[in-house]
């Protein structure tokens, strides 16, 4: 079976210059001192020293690398080879790989799964192809070590109805066991316009 393109292959597709645009964002705002790592700090008061993370969807590493600074072990994964290795240019201590998480599959790389932690931020479930939310969420389930969990956050009006993502959820044999509208913690409401939810898997 051919692989589904993901929403952000296609926009790279459509603009070749977008990922270096988008490195240049990041590497701009934090010149400029703005916070960029604040779903960082959430991931790393939830687990204990020297835990092994996964940043899934990782981008050119900015919370990956930032947790690699704090002590865990962590790695990356992205199906944008150029975000990849700007993320291995810029923190060589994590582990950065390239490839789709609907095909999430780290064990057949050598990486052991048993992640204490799964940080999926910046909207990366929107980016993903259609349909293949609940593959990647299961993919997580698969990759958790028992009592890790899986921090989820995307925000509304991307075609990915909060709904529709709890549904595959629940499809995934994951629990929702936090519902915040924010990555500071701030409660989930029903007119709340972005969704961090933190995951475990049911069994």
């Amino acid at each position: 079976m051919t692989r589904r393109r993901t929403f952000w292959e296609e926009r790279i597709e459509e603009n070749p210059g977008h990922s270096a645009w988008y490195i240049q964002r990041w590497r701009t705002m934090r010149e400029n001192g703005d916070d960029i790592v604040g779903e960082g700090r959430t991931i790393d008061a939830m687990v204990p020293r020297g835990a092994r993370i996964l940043d899934a969807g990782c981008g050119q590493g900015r919370l990956g690398g930032y947790l690699a600074a704090c002590g865990h072990t962590v790695v990356g994964v992205d199906v944008d080879p150029a975000l990849v290795a700007e993320a291995e240019r810029q923190f060589p201590a994590a582990t950065w790989r390239q490839g789709d998480l609907a095909e999430l599959d780290l064990p057949a790389a050598g990486i052991d799964a048993g992640f204490d932690a799964i940080v999926c931020a910046g909207n990366v479930v929107t980016f993903a192809a259609p349909g293949t939310q609940r593959d990647i969420l299961r993919r997580f389930g698969d990759h958790l070590a028992p009592g890790g969990r899986a921090v989820v956050g995307f925000g509304a009006g991307r075609g990915y109805a909060f709904d529709t993502f709890f549904d595959d959820v629940e499809g995934a044999g994951l629990l929702a066991d936090l519902r915040l509208s924010s990555w500071d913690l701030r409660p989930f409401t029903d007119g709340s316009d972005f969704l961090v939810a933190v995951l475990r898997r049911t069994a």
